[in-house]
């Protein structure tokens, strides 16, 4: 057994209706919170109002699409001219990303881009971020347990991360039944992003025992609650099965990493109107059929093989199946969940030379379990178009 390390939020709430504890919670870190808030906050009025019979006054900061490094400028604004004493994170993956941003750069006097990884600086944050809660209405980015907030550029056409080890937050509260009424295709495209998220770092190369039982747990857990959440909104077990998948996945990335998908869905975010979780799932078989066709044909004593053999063997539930079963597998959940192409979101051939190169570069690409050639890299884009 090798050495390694485990980080993750300072406390974590999980659970149907653990939502009513949020109000003593936050009263514990302040008087006054900046909410951040998906477009759509009337829906949860009564936990805003609870939130004040509590006396923590709230400032709103609604977060209408995937955050920008702009975006995070405006937040941390809001949140010193508001007199606010902490933030409150309630939403899918962009409102969280962007409260733990907005809580990181409030604290610090440099620019964001003096933290920003690839495009800026990234130098580590001079402060501690001001006191952060994070409360996932979607089932999909574990968001709310990593240590990093993805921010677009769009000047760059390029997605990266503020990240820092003191941005986890000091509390998660995970309630599965805030994602009740979620559409169908939110459950299909968050869903699958939560898988993946158990995939590549089951697979990546800072792999280690803790999250290798957190991964196969959720991809077991993933692989029965998503079909069932797709085809029945209402079925409160599979709801609760996929934000349970959903945080291990979040627990898993933040400390062992990505790999190719992710890789690879950085500059698709950063480049088109692409919601993240619909870009992992489109790409997500075709990532594993390369990394396991590079495997077989350059390191085939490598354990990952062995590790996608075992991916294979929880995703179908048949002791016997074969790595590309797996693959397999995926490709048919993918095609049941209805997830779209990506030449919907007007992604073409001659966009993906500039993909390749930028994905290349991500920092997420740095744990996967094999190097992947240009040739390599372009046959997964060609393969999600």
């Amino acid at each position: 057994m090798t050495r390694f390390e485990f980080a993750t939020a300072g406390r974590i709430v999980f659970g149907p209706g653990v939502a009513a504890d949020l109000p003593a919670i936050a009263a514990g870190f302040g008087r006054r919170a900046l909410i951040v808030t998906g477009a759509h906050r009337e829906r949860l009025a009564a936990l805003f109002a609870a939130l004040e019979s509590a006396g923590v006054g709230c400032v709103f900061f609604p977060v209408d699409k995937e955050p920008t490094i702009a975006l995070a400028r405006a937040g941390a604004e809001l949140f010193r001219s508001s007199a606010s004493q902490f933030v409150i994170a309630i939403g899918g993956g962009s409102a969280i990303d962007a409260g733990k941003a907005i809580a990181a750069v409030a604290a610090n006097s440099g620019d964001v881009s003096d933290y920003l990884e690839v495009i800026g600086k990234g130098r580590p944050l001079e402060r501690d971020p001001h006191p952060f809660i994070a409360v996932p209405t979607t089932a999909g980015t574990g968001s709310e347990v990593t240590r990093n907030a993805v921010l677009g550029s769009p000047e760059h056409g390029v997605k990266v991360s503020l990240r820092d080890p003191r941005m986890l937050p000091r509390v998660a509260v995970v309630d599965p039944n805030l994602t009740a009424g979620l559409p169908r295709a939110i459950t299909a495209s968050t869903g699958l992003d939560a898988l993946t998220q158990l995939i590549e770092p089951y697979v990546s190369s800072r792999a280690n025992p803790m999250t290798d039982a957190l991964c196969v747990d959720g991809m077991r857990t993933a692989a029965s609650s998503l079909p069932r959440a797709f085809e029945n909104g209402d079925d409160e077990e599979a709801r609760a099965g996929m934000s349970y998948a959903s945080l291990l996945g979040g627990l898993a990335l933040a400390n062992a990493g990505l790999g190719v998908v992710h890789g690879f869905a950085a500059p698709v975010g950063g480049m088109f109107d692409a919601p993240h979780g619909a870009v992992c799932a489109a790409l997500l078989a075709g990532g594993i059929r390369r990394n396991i066709s590079a495997l077989r044909s350059r390191a085939p004593q490598s354990e990952a093989l062995i590790r996608y053999a075992q991916i294979a063997r929880v995703l179908t539930n048949d002791a016997g199946a074969t790595p590309e079963e797996g693959v397999e597998w995926v490709r048919d959940l993918v095609r049941r969940l209805e997830i779209p192409p990506l030449r919907a979101y007007g992604i073409r051939a001659e966009h993906v030379a500039d993909l390749v190169e930028k994905a290349a570069r991500a920092s997420s690409m740095k744990a996967n379990p094999i190097v992947l050639t240009p040739e390599e890299l372009t046959a997964v884009v060609q393969e999600a178009l």
